[in-house]
């Protein structure tokens, strides 16, 4: 049985897909969203949710910036304000050796033109974070990035895309996909789906997305790790990482501490199961316990890892497909797409509705990717 009529199949329920779905929605489009398990199942609902522009990649820090604007006015985008707070985010140096590396990072980004990131002394680094270990002599600051919480964030975006008139269909897995004249025809084990654009937006399974538009991309997966403590009183407002270590450390509204940092579990993407490595993840609580030696007692309450797709370069793909008119992509992201979020959305949008966008994308093309794999071949 076909679906009734529609202009664009969304493959995938995480953030970047109800994302996309909400700014299509609003622009006119009639949107069915495909989530073969549910709404945030994987890398959305897992994320440690940084909004970040600190230390992006240059062709990332364009669309970055667009999109800290539209966090701090997330309200008027979606329903409710997801948590966010910006208390900043700092990249701390522990000693002298690590100087350089915040020097070098704020040249380059002064030297392109931006103002986003600045470089604090230990009085600052102090002021800002009274906790952490006076050992610490300097940070690398962006002050208007900060956190939301991801479940508020993922409650936010459905309820914001359903009420703009997008269909969510969760348990509905992708079997194949086809060209039916000049749509597109997504087939599901419970019905077909036929619609002129899709966007794939499928996390970890982008690739097979990709592949079954015609669009070979090479494309790995993470298992990125986190752990949470018991609660306690208020310690520290900034979001934390620190130079040389794998650490990304804040605290929650109900005065949880969550701790990641990119350390890496293992992860069966056919299972969609994967599983924390608590030696590895040691490593985080290591650093965190080094630059707030108050925290060591702490219990762990809960740690866990989630399954996200990763690209040889760490930036993502999104644009239109090379190969498939009317096909879209939008995954990726490595371990850094949460803030990303709204303007992703808006971008897509733009490349649907208009045909073309005016944010900078030109780094995070598909060919790229491509180029590389047949270079590599």
């Amino acid at each position: 049985m076909s679906s009734p009529a529609i202009d664009t199949v969304v493959v995938g329920g995480g953030l970047h897909g109800l994302s996309a779905a909400l700014h299509l929605a609003r622009a006119g489009r009639r949107v069915v969203v495909l989530e073969r398990s549910w709404v945030g199942r994987h890398a959305s609902g897992a994320t440690a949710a940084g909004v970040r522009t600190l230390n992006r990649d240059p062709a990332e820090i364009p669309i970055s910036l667009e999109a800290m604007d539209m966090w701090h006015n997330i309200a008027s985008i979606v329903d409710g304000d997801c948590g966010f707070h910006a208390f900043g985010q700092i990249n701390v140096a522990e000693y002298p050796s690590h100087l350089p590396a915040l020097e070098t990072r704020l040249a380059m980004v002064r030297a392109a033109g931006y103002r986003h990131e600045e470089l604090i002394d230990r009085a600052e680094l102090l002021r800002l974070v009274p906790a952490i270990s006076p050992h610490c002599i300097a940070g690398l600051i962006a002050r208007l990035d900060g956190a939301a919480d991801p479940h508020r964030t993922l409650q936010a975006f459905r309820r914001s895309a359903e009420a703009a008139g997008v269909t969510i269909h969760e348990g509905l897995a992708v079997t194949a996909i086809e060209r039916a004249g000049a749509d597109w025809r997504v087939r599901t084990p419970a019905r077909d789906f036929v619609a002129p654009t899709i966007v794939n937006a499928a996390g970890a399974w982008a690739g097979k997305i990709a592949a079954m538009l015609g669009d070979e991309i090479p494309l790995g997966h993470k298992a990125s790790m986190m752990i949470v403590t018991e609660r306690i009183a208020p310690l520290l407002k900034p979001v934390i990482s620190v130079v040389g270590r794998p650490l990304s450390l804040k605290q929650s509204d109900q005065g949880t501490l969550v701790i990641g940092g990119g350390l890496q579990g293992s992860a069966d993407i056919e299972a969609q199961k994967s599983v924390v490595n608590f030696s590895e993840l040691a490593k985080g609580a290591r650093a965190a316990t080094d630059l707030f030696p108050s925290i060591g007692p702490l219990r762990i309450v809960r740690t866990w890892t989630g399954m996200e797709a990763k690209t040889e370069d760490h930036l993502p793909v999104v644009g239109a497909s090379p190969n498939a008119s009317g096909a879209y992509h939008a995954f990726g992201f490595s371990g850094h797409g949460f803030q990303l979020v709204p303007v992703v959305g808006a971008i897509l949008a733009d490349l649907i509705v208009r045909g073309r966008t005016d944010r900078v994308i030109e780094g995070l093309s598909a060919e790229r990717l491509m180029q590389r794999q047949v270079a590599h071949a």
